[in-house]
């Protein structure tokens, strides 16, 4: 039936525009703001990284929420519920400037992003799966990149007419309730069959003991790949501006890095389909090594832009690699531990993107630079690389 041929890929679509709302909107947009917030409140490099920081911490707490198996209701409720927060913190932004109230906002604001994620996530894949289209999640994963691009779209564009940065959150914000509204449109509730399925295995007991050497190296290799990208991904658009040679790139870097990263699930896809998926995440991480390098070692515009690109091609492929290793080895024990794992990884990558913003911002308090923090990230990702392949 047609109806039943479009009904993954509607799916599909709506994990995206879920995922474009809540992670490339609501979690990504601060980055091309973040310069336009520095000008008009006089905000330091450290203070910024204490904003971002905050963000992280909420989404790792939101991580750990997600991981209780006797958390009441079902996953779409949650999802939505995080999309809705998602867009009332980014309009929140905007009616404020005091420090204390940024970190509240964006702590809140990254625990419904997490939220958005686990529960997304579990509920997308496992349907897609179900109907036998798993290739559908890199259309999934992909809402990441698109949302980045749309984000610099969006405030590249807004810009033009105002440079206030509550204007800037605030179009941020509506963006992503239209975007909530499609996916609520597109992620129809669980069956009653599914939905009973989910309560039996969430009270099913303790789930498959699953931990083991090799999963624990991935954990901690994800971690240190949140620490690695959440550098770069944070101040980016700060240095371009920072640098005179490099302020032309500013309206084109975080553009740059959200359509490299919008195709990128797919092309990981085929490279772990073709080297394994713990192979293609340590080639990934050390072309994102490089990528984070190039943004702090040359002056030259064009390496600068190479440097975001490679960010972009490498970090959600990267990340849809780990969670889709994660959901294989926690599969067998069902849709709850499925969650949890999804959940632990999701901590840990939390945990990364804490420390990250803190860390480049204190260094950069002292030194005036970004370079020091970004070799250390990219130092970062060449360890995870080895850690996953050994």
């Amino acid at each position: 039936m047609p109806t039943q041929d479009r009904a993954p890929i509607a799916l599909a679509l709506g994990g995206l525009f879920s995922l474009a709302a809540a992670m490339g909107i609501g979690r990504f947009v601060y980055t091309p703001i973040l310069p336009f917030m520095t000008d008009g409140l006089k905000l330091p490099a450290d203070d910024a990284g204490l904003i971002a920081s905050a963000n992280f911490l909420g989404y790792l707490v939101g991580a750990l929420a997600g991981a209780a198996r006797s958390l009441p209701g079902n996953p779409r409720h949650w999802f939505l519920a995080g999309l809705l927060v998602s867009a009332i913190t980014s309009a929140a932004m905007a009616i404020t400037s005091t420090l204390a109230l940024f970190l509240f906002i964006r702590f809140v604001s990254g625990i419904a992003s997490a939220f958005v994620l686990v529960f997304s996530t579990t509920l997308v894949l496992e349907r897609l799966n179900a109907a036998g289209r798993g290739s559908l999640s890199a259309v999934h994963f992909g809402g990441v990149g698109c949302g980045i691009a749309f984000s610099a779209l969006l405030i590249s564009g807004t810009a033009h007419y105002s440079e206030n940065w509550q204007t800037l959150w605030i179009v941020s914000a509506i963006a992503t309730f239209i975007f909530m509204a499609l996916a609520a449109r597109l992620v129809p509730p669980l069956t009653k069959a599914a939905q009973a399925a989910e309560n039996d295995s969430r009270h099913d007991g303790e789930p498959p003991k699953l931990i083991n050497s090799s999963l624990i190296r991935l954990i901690l290799a994800y971690g240190l790949f949140g620490f690695g990208y959440v550098i770069t991904a944070t101040f980016v658009s700060a240095i371009a501006r920072s640098i005179p040679a490099l302020q032309p790139t500013e309206q084109f870097v975080w553009l740059a890095v959200g359509l490299c990263a919008a195709p990128s699930i797919y092309i990981w896809n085929k490279v772990a389909n073709a080297a394994g998926a713990r192979k293609a995440f340590a080639i990934a991480c050390v072309l994102e090594a490089g990528g984070v390098a190039l943004t702090v070692l040359s002056t030259a515009p064009v390496v600068f832009l190479l440097g975001a690109a490679l960010l972009g091609l490498t970090f959600m492929g990267i990340t849809a690699l780990g969670l889709m290793e994660a959901r294989r080895l926690a599969d067998a024990g069902g849709p709850a531990s499925v969650r949890q794992m999804l959940a632990v990884m999701t901590a840990s990558f939390g945990l990364g993107q804490v420390i990250g913003p803190w860390f480049a911002g204190s260094l950069h308090a002292v030194t005036g630079s970004f370079e020091a923090p970004s070799l250390a990230a990219a130092a970062a990702l060449l360890v995870a690389a080895a850690l996953v392949v050994r």
